[in-house]
């Protein structure tokens, strides 16, 4: 397992190091002395995103709470936001090892299973994926801020794109909700001769997803966790376009409408990550300043940077606090989650 781990850190590192020298590369006339005296020059815009992120994480715990109504309806939120905030620190500080910390920490609170929580994880993903969509088309065919933007019909382009993937998701969603039994005995018999239990294992992860589209309890739910969704990231969006402002630039003077076309890019960016260290989503956000914003080399990697460091690890300090309150370890509990995630597995094939 330490191997595979191993091996995915040194693709990643290649990854990157291959992005930064193409980056660099462009940027032939650098000027690092006045990238050191690059800096925000209102600071209270910085201190204003920080709380906006911090509030994001609020709603994404009383968002979870919702989510553990039918199992655990006496579940406050506030019990919700430690586990959240912790989660989110390991995530920041191991990467994609840190990722199950806080579904793990959210079961063995509630006294739950770990399968039942990676299920609400993966559906509060379909959520965020959704919510996102919903803003950022909005913004594509309804604003007129993104029409000024270069490659404004690639925009258009990767709006219908991501309308197509949602729908297709959602369907999906839906046919596993009403259909998942049937959808699970199907591929447990199409796919059990290719591999040693595959067939079994996907099936068992369709019906786990099923438990966590369960959660969803009715119309209320549904539209309550819509509309908590796209607050949340109408947060983020504010955060990203206050890190902006702080630097006092009209270069960086971005509308809130083009604020998305950055973040996408900082998604997309983020797939490819170092523990600790990010890397993509810097690189990918750095690019999109400089390339589409037209914002100087220089000032677009300082204003990409304080970026990633306010929406992504800014949590780090009261994650750490908490944990060390709670006497926490991250690495520990990352490996906890690692080993129960592959005895749920086990259990689900046997």
């Amino acid at each position: 397992m330490n191997n595979k781990k191993y091996v995915a850190y040194a693709v990643v590192f290649v990854v990157l190091a291959v992005l930064v020298y193409l980056q660099f590369r462009t940027w032939q006339n650098f000027d690092w002395t006045r990238f050191r005296e690059t800096r925000p020059h209102k600071w209270i815009h910085i201190v204003h995103g920080t709380l906006l992120i911090y509030l994001a994480y609020v709603v994404r715990a009383f968002r979870w709470k919702i989510f553990l109504r039918p199992v655990r309806p006496e579940a406050s939120s506030a019990s919700l936001i430690a586990p959240t905030i912790i989660g989110f620190t390991g995530l920041a500080l191991l990467g994609r090892p840190g990722e199950l910390i806080r579904p793990y920490l959210i079961a063995r609170r509630q006294n739950l299973s770990f399968s039942s929580q990676l299920a609400v994880w993966a559906v509060e993903r379909i959520f965020d994926i959704g919510a996102f969509t919903i803003l950022l088309v909005s913004a594509i065919f309804l604003a007129a801020g993104p029409r000024s933007l270069p490659f404004y019909d690639r925009f258009r382009e990767g709006g219908f794109l991501l309308v197509a993937l949602v729908a297709a998701i959602s369907l999906g969603a839906a046919a596993i909700h009403w259909q998942g039994e049937v959808i699970a005995d199907w591929v447990e018999q199409r796919f059990s001769h290719l591999a040693a239990n595959l067939g079994h294992k996907i099936a068992a992860r369709i019906r786990e997803f099923r438990g966590g589209l369960n959660t969803i309890h009715g119309p209320l739910s549904l539209i309550m966790l819509i509309l908590l969704s796209v607050l949340m990231w109408f947060m983020i969006i504010m955060s990203y376009q206050e890190v902006a402002h702080s630097y006092g630039v009209a270069a960086l003077n971005i509308r809130r409408s083009q604020v998305l076309v950055l973040m996408g890019a900082s998604m997309i960016g983020s797939l490819v990550q170092l523990p600790g260290i990010g890397g993509g989503s810097q690189l990918a956000t750095i690019a999109a300043l400089q390339h589409i914003f037209d914002v100087p080399p220089e000032l677009a990697a300082s204003c990409g940077i304080m970026l990633w460091l306010v929406t992504f690890v800014a949590v780090v300090p009261i994650g750490l606090l908490l944990s060390h309150h709670e006497r926490l370890s991250l690495r520990k509990l990352s490996e906890e989650s690692a080993q129960a995630e592959e005895v749920a597995a086990v259990e689900e094939v046997s």
